[in-house]
């Protein structure tokens, strides 16, 4: 048998290599980002966010308004200061994999575009979680222990990813590093160094103080999020720096979805939707939810004889990415279900994607020098090492909150 050895991208370059690289199927966690409307045209500087406040009001019976007591639509002017950042980076180690010189076609040259299409994905994907769930991307379901954590969300990380734990009680951690994750227990094994094999101690983060785990920045630095701006407790207080309270135009609906068990799910989805259309202002159609929450709603959906039912031809689901369902009851009309991987199991979103846009000045791109170059020259006594850099600057605006819903407090055992 012959030996196994973490060999690096730059060390397989030229080497012969008879098969495909083997690699894991990378997980699609982009459905907000695609499907969001965006626009590209935000340059530096501060994005002026008009806010419907009250809408005309003057009705009179028996006579007319008098012409100094009518009521004006009112708006309200919010800004962001500047657009947020992500950065990604990838580093390579040899001049022929960015100026593509003279190259066997048998050598790992050849899957250069997987390998950069893939980062893009996954930088994607981890921005699109940002804006669905907020700044965290995963939470500690047992207290942390020396040299491990226990997550809800263990599909989430990647071996040799940098990580931040913070709980409610105890300040951001030092950097910690994925060194083994354990699909199946959700035990992520981390140490003090990439590559290194002290363990990280995360014992001072516990369930008790909702402890959480973040991305490089991100608990100072992410872009804000759909949860956080249809959150009423537990979300932003602030939408582009104007209280939510202050106008019921900035509020979404929220329902306590505490009760929400296997058996009830879809009564529960259908009477919310209810509720929120009926104190909403807006149409909201898109169901978002963990495949976890569409698992317990299709089982509901088979086992109901008649309650509900599955238009013909409306299934679609996208290849490690989401799956849609367009849903009927017999008393309350039509709705979109969507399971999506970036979806968090305690809250489900009603959305109607008219509340919502992602501003940014140019949405993914590579960084490039003055000069023209996409690279980042270092020169070391072992060789020369190549950085590319890609960047995204925007920020996510939930323009009109009140067009959509929430139910929060998920909790299906």
């Amino acid at each position: 048998m012959g030996t196994t050895q973490n060999t690096s991208f730059a060390d397989m370059l030229n080497q012969f290599l008879p098969n495909e690289l083997l690699k894991e199927e990378l997980i699609r966690r982009d459905y907000v980002l695609k499907t969001v409307d965006k626009d590209d045209t935000w340059n530096d500087g501060s994005l002026i966010v008009p806010f419907k406040a009250a809408g005309a009001s003057s009705v009179s019976f028996g006579g007319l308004t008098a012409s100094n007591d009518i009521a004006e639509d009112k708006y309200v002017r919010g800004s962001v200061s500047g657009p947020k950042e992500i950065w990604g980076a990838m580093i390579f180690n040899h001049r022929d994999l960015m100026e593509h010189g003279k190259v066997s076609e048998q050598n790992f040259l050849k899957i250069l575009p997987d390998t950069v299409d893939d980062f893009m994905d996954y930088m994607k994907n981890v921005l699109s979680t940002n804006l669905l769930n907020g700044a965290h991307f995963a939470t500690l379901t047992a207290d942390g222990a020396s040299g491990s954590i226990t997550v809800d969300r263990p599909d989430r990380f990647v071996i040799d990813q940098k990580v931040f734990l913070i709980d409610g009680d105890t300040t951001i951690s030092s950097a910690a590093f994925v060194s083994a994750i354990n699909i199946n227990t959700g035990v992520i094994t981390l140490v003090t160094a990439r590559a290194g094999a002290i363990a990280f101690n995360a014992a001072s983060y516990t369930l008790a103080q909702a402890a959480k785990v973040y991305n490089d920045g991100a608990s100072t630095g992410s872009f804000s999020s759909i949860r956080g701006a249809l959150l009423a407790t537990g979300g932003d207080a602030n939408i582009a720096g104007v209280a939510k309270t202050s106008y019921t135009y900035l509020q979404a609906i929220n329902v306590d979805g505490s009760d929400i068990s296997a058996s009830n799910i879809m009564l529960k989805i259908f009477n919310a939707l209810t509720t929120i259309r009926r104190l909403g202002k807006g149409n909201p159609t898109d169901v978002l939810m963990s495949y976890t929450n569409l698992g317990y709603c299709m089982a509901v959906i088979e086992s109901s004889k008649g309650a509900f039912n599955v238009s013909p031809g409306s299934q679609k689901a996208t290849q490690y990415g989401w799956m849609e369902i367009q849903v009927g009851s017999v008393t309350k009309g039509m709705l979109k279900l969507v399971g999506i991987q970036e979806a968090d199991d305690d809250t489900i979103m009603f959305i109607d994607w008219r509340a919502i846009k992602f501003y940014s000045n140019g949405f993914f791109r590579k960084r490039v020098a003055p000069d023209g170059k996409e690279y980042f020259e270092q020169r070391a006594t072992t060789g020369y090492t190549y950085i590319v850099d890609v960047c995204c600057f925007g920020e996510l605006i939930v323009q009109r909150p009140s067009y959509c819903g929430i139910l929060y407090g998920v909790s299906i055992a």
